[in-house]
């Protein structure tokens, strides 16, 4: 009986470090490096959509991710939406844009 109750704790031991294992593998790390980066590129692009003439007054939501930077908001036409794209891609750091402005 002792054997078959060892087994069994043995068996839910295993069964327990294998699920923390696999959940591990599921957290994503973040370096603070890749943390400052991604708020000093965001702090840079919304500087630079301030500094605008054409983007000063619209309210552009910028989120950065390991460099990938996603824009949001509603601007009144496709030349602000472009020219927003293009700001964006011109901040040192930027890997890539996903430009999800609307034009109203």
């Amino acid at each position: 009986m002792k054997k078959r109750t060892r087994g069994i704790h043995f068996l839910a031991l295993f069964m327990l470090i294998a699920a923390l294992a696999a959940c591990a593998s599921l957290v994503r790390h973040e370096n603070p490096a890749e943390y400052v980066d991604d708020s000093v590129i965001t702090a840079s692009i919304k500087s630079h959509l301030a500094e605008d003439d054409f983007l000063k007054l619209v309210e552009i939501s910028v989120e950065t991710d390991r460099g990938v930077v996603q824009l949001g908001g509603s601007v009144d036409s496709q030349e602000a939406v472009e020219k927003a794209d293009q700001i964006t891609r011109s901040v040192n750091g930027v890997k890539s844009v996903k430009n999800n402005l609307i034009v109203k």
